[in-house]
């Protein structure tokens, strides 16, 4: 919390002033020179204060909601030992040279990890934390909450409720499209994908068909979910749910050969990754009814501009990637990257550590 007495725009230079008088307290006391990290964003309470707590580090942030400038980036990690970095910040080569050989921890909060140059990490030795698992239920969560928005039209339904159009009660007025004795196809089966389905058991869903890049036969038995292809997929499921990381070989996956196979009555959901789908095949699928209707709470680029043509389709919901938009969970993201720094910088297991 912000000292009251204080302007808010005042704390945000003050704070981490004293934060590093405290350290340099320390410092002179101990005879040590402490690391210093970098942290590129104000972030959710727990993890800052898992950092200030241990003692182990000097702390300076970009105490912003907004993503640091690349050029103050660029300034600002200069000599440190770790760096505490969200999805916004483009960890390259560049970074990583104007940090210095003095790195030895990217921690980034969150799951995903295609914003780092992993070759160019591997090759400096620097370790890399990220945060999966924590988010498994929110992001579950949000993916049910996407899928039945989308399939029984509710934002529509909303707007039409607002603005007059509802009117007579008429018999298919609003129709959409019920789980219940559906297909649903998930493409990439992890944690996330499992917990969709199950999730979904209780409305009455009568198949569950995954496709990934190997069968997850021990994943798969507990749902049960049938491992079948893409082109499989496509063509069986009511619903498809995208949950695979982004990878070389999902890049742009979801195109125009995955939504002509699909059914004109398919609902076709991603929370994945936005570079998963090809947002101008998927646009003329939804305007020539080979799918039915589309979620997505991902997007390239993100924010995705306003007037985006995907925005004036009716059949179409797009959410701002609000899928760990949990309070318990986004601080637990911020409590897990804090752990994965401080074991890092300590020589220790992260809890947490991306495979160079």
């Amino acid at each position: 919390m912000y000292p009251l007495c204080l302007p808010r725009a005042l704390t945000r230079i003050l704070v981490p002033d004293l934060h590093l008088r405290q350290v340099s307290r320390t410092m002179k006391e101990t005879g040590k020179q402490l690391p210093r990290v970098y942290v590129t964003r104000r972030i959710p309470p727990d993890g800052m204060a898992i950092l200030k707590r241990s003692g182990l580090c000097a702390i300076e942030q970009w105490d912003s909601d907004d993503p640091v400038p690349r050029s103050e980036l660029l300034k600002k990690v200069v000599g440190v030992q770790a760096l505490y970095c969200l999805l916004t910040e483009k960890i390259d080569e560049e970074v990583l040279k104007a940090a210095g050989p003095s790195l030895k921890v990217v921690s980034t909060m969150s799951v995903g990890y295609d914003h780092l140059s992993l070759d160019e990490l591997k090759k400096r030795g620097i370790r890399v934390g990220y945060t999966p698992d924590v988010l498994t239920e929110a992001v579950a969560e949000l993916t049910v909450a996407l899928l039945l928005a989308t399939s029984r039209r509710l934002i529509e339904a909303v707007d039409e409720a607002k603005n007059g159009g509802w009117g007579t009660w008429k018999p298919l007025w609003m129709c959409g499209y019920g789980l219940t004795q559906s297909t649903v196809g998930i493409l990439g089966l992890g944690r996330i994908g499992a917990a969709i389905a199950e999730r979904l058991k209780p409305f009455g869903v009568k198949r569950f068909l995954y496709t990934d890049v190997a069968p997850r036969a021990e994943l798969a038995a507990k749902i049960p979910a049938e491992f079948v292809s893409l082109d499989e997929l496509a063509k069986q499921s009511d619903f498809i749910a995208v949950c695979c990381a982004l990878t070389p070989e999902t890049q742009g996956i979801c195109g125009k050969n995955l939504f002509s196979k699909m059914k004109n009555s398919a609902v076709f959901i991603n929370t994945s990754r936005g570079g998963v789908v090809n947002q101008d095949d998927l646009y003329q699928a939804l305007v020539k009814g080979q799918i039915a209707a589309a979620g997505l709470d991902v997007t390239v680029p993100e924010p995705l501009p306003t007037n985006h043509p995907l925005f004036t389709l009716k059949n179409c919901i797009i959410l701002p990637h609000i899928a760990s938009a949990t309070l318990e969970t986004r601080n637990a993201m911020a409590a897990l990257a804090a752990d994965n720094l401080l074991a890092g910088l300590k020589g220790e297991a992260m809890p947490k550590e991306v495979p160079l």
